[in-house]
């Protein structure tokens, strides 16, 4: 067999491997972030393979296709490449091009000319690499959110513990399970009735966001403190111990991963603080709502 061919054709495997394995990381970790999150199992496992595993999906399937079917794969490979173009059109130059169209246009060109040989070691590596990287990182992550604890008790709730004691406001207009900006949530906040399940027509002011030290000095893991320190010109949040998405602040089968904060960012003034149930706070734009950051209004209790 020739020689070059043999070469090219497992730059293409390679290069597949190396393509695949990065989304399958990148894939395994985002779900257990900001997916996994309804109440039902099967519901979470296809949102891991159609969602976060797709793009690692159709790497090892277009190779898998092009080892087989060398036209086939290649007119595929540039149709996938034309597609995500059209379908990611929002996306910047570095993840769109560097990491998507491209490598599938390179690739289609490899697998074309080339020929890895023996095919079996390429098949093998093709489909088990990126497979043991998801089953490495997915094991000890559905692990760990599997312990999380949920009461189900999603009413207005009294946080004590490390120097604070706070009312954090039940599901409902203060706590609303959907992404609104930093305005939009200071705005209701000021409107929030006093038991925060009604948005008034004149301003109560009973109702605020939290403060970056509030939020943090109140995470919580498994029913306990955290004891969490807001350190404010270093932008940092350190902790006793990892917080996690639990009740009594967070809705474990809730999108919603992120919370606004009262406070505007030191560096910037037209981005506030968020922080995420891992107990991380960053800066954010004051205008974002997308859906997975919302906010869970507090008051002082009596």
């Amino acid at each position: 067999m020739d020689r070059k061919k043999i070469i090219l054709g497992w730059t293409g495997v390679v290069i597949t491997v190396l393509f695949s394995s990065f989304w399958a990381y990148w894939g395994a970790f985002e779900n257990f972030h900001e997916g996994w999150y309804t109440a039902s199992l099967w519901e979470n496992i296809l949102m891991l393979i159609f969602q976060y595993l797709i793009l690692a999906i159709i790497f090892v399937l277009l190779a898998l296709t092009s080892l087989k079917w060398k036209r086939i794969g290649l007119l595929l490979h540039i149709a996938l490449g034309i597609f995500c173009v059209w379908f990611f059109s929002g996306a910047t130059f570095n993840t769109l091009g560097l990491l998507i169209v491209i490598p599938f246009l390179v690739l289609g060109l490899v697998y074309y000319f080339g020929d890895p040989y023996p095919k079996k070691w390429a098949y093998r590596l093709i489909i088990f690499v990126p497979l043991i990287i998801v089953l490495a990182i997915s094991i000890p992550q559905g692990i760990r959110v599997s312990q999380r604890v949920n009461d189900g008790n999603f009413g207005i709730r009294i946080v004590e513990g490390n120097g604070i004691t706070l009312a954090w406001a039940p599901r409902g207009p203060g706590w609303p399970d959907k992404g609104v900006s930093w305005e939009e949530a200071q705005d209701i906040c000021r409107y929030l009735s006093e038991d925060g399940m009604t948005i008034m027509t004149e301003a109560q002011n009973i109702w605020r966001l939290p403060t970056a030290d509030e939020a943090v000095r109140c995470m919580a893991i498994h029913g306990e403190n955290a004891g969490g320190t807001w350190l404010a010109e270093e932008e940092k949040a350190v902790y006793k111990k990892r917080p996690d998405k639990e009740t009594p602040l967070w809705d474990v089968h809730s999108k919603v991963i992120y919370y606004w904060t009262n406070d505007t960012s030191i560096k910037d003034g037209q981005k506030a603080y968020i922080i995420t149930y891992h107990g991380g706070v960053f800066p954010k734009s004051k205008t974002n709502r997308q859906n997975y950051q919302s906010f869970r209004a507090v008051k002082e209790t009596k």
